[in-house]
């Protein structure tokens, strides 16, 4: 049986997306938000991190970020030299699913909006696992399944009226409920998953496609139709979009979820579960409650 993922995107055609998204000024508001939600979730974490990787981050918001932590070494890999930026780290061009650093090599590995657009999460979640060292933290951030759920209806439902069919326009982006299982399964300890939404406004569907380009974000899908998309099939989308999706004032809604997860290298030093008959006290007894046996 072959080991082989199968293959969701197309690697190759998402980093030249990027790379042409940073040649012509990069659309990084969602990052900006993004590094500022993992300064607040890290700050809550009361402990050096000596060493640290910033994983496939398209954008150098959250490597500036985590400067502020004054870490002895900070590496920034990303898979398009263009996103490094310039700052007090280590720039390397590197694949999110190729990982080339030595086991333990790092004490906080997080990343930003990169991870939804591998093939192989679960290799790559074992790799990050195995490049952190013991009591090491792991976070980072995923374009979760909510995202784009407006642009996605309005434009399958333009080509099912105008074309009979529909072409797989929008990925399949992280799913909260999987993902802590995910996370233990690629050995991590403490595994911790939520989300968040964040809705932008709009005043056509054009300035959201605009912006879409502009992150490096549009359709890389092994699946997706290779015929540019046809004009009549987009002013249709334009008016359901309007009709369906707009507020008060006018202006268009797009929604992006934001899923959080985090876990650490297994080490002695942390909580374990209690193994089960252990307990000293009746749940009844902590409720105040009267315990009858049927």
């Amino acid at each position: 049986m072959s080991s082989v993922p199968h293959l969701v995107f197309d690697r190759a055609l998402a980093r030249a997306r990027l790379a042409r998204a940073y040649a012509q000024g990069p659309a990084g508001f969602l990052l900006d938000h993004v590094a500022g939600d993992f300064a607040e979730r890290l700050s809550a974490v009361l402990r050096p991190f000596p060493r640290i990787l910033d994983l496939g981050t398209p954008g150098p918001a959250l490597a500036q970020a985590l400067s502020a932590r004054a870490p002895e070494l900070l590496v920034r890999a990303a898979p398009v030299a263009d996103a490094l930026g310039q700052g007090p780290w280590c720039g390397l061009a590197a694949d999110e699913e190729a990982l080339p650093f030595a086991p333990g090599a790092f004490d906080l590995i997080v990343s930003g909006l990169a991870l939804q657009g591998v093939n192989d999460l679960p290799g790559a979640l074992v790799q990050i696992r195995r490049a952190l060292a013991a009591d090491g933290l792991f976070m980072a951030c995923l374009i979760g399944g909510q995202s784009l759920q407006e642009l996605r209806l309005v434009l399958a439902e333009a080509e099912e009226e105008l074309l009979g069919g529909v072409s797989p326009r929008v990925a399949p982006f992280a799913d909260l409920r999987d993902m802590g299982g995910l996370l233990q399964r690629a050995g991590f300890a403490l595994p911790v998953t939520d989300a968040d939404v964040l809705i932008v406004r709009y005043a056509s569907i054009f300035g959201l496609l605009a912006d879409l380009r502009a992150m490096g974000a549009t359709n890389v899908l092994m699946s997706r139709d290779r015929r540019p998309l046809r004009r009549a099939v987009l002013m249709r989308a334009a008016e359901i979009y309007q009709t369906r999706f707009a507020d008060a004032d006018g202006r268009l809604r797009a929604t992006f979820e934001f899923v959080w997860l985090s876990g650490w290298a297994p080490h002695e030093s942390q909580q374990k579960p209690l193994a089960p008959g252990s307990a000293k006290a009746r749940l009844a007894d902590a409720l105040g409650a009267v315990e009858r046996k049927v």
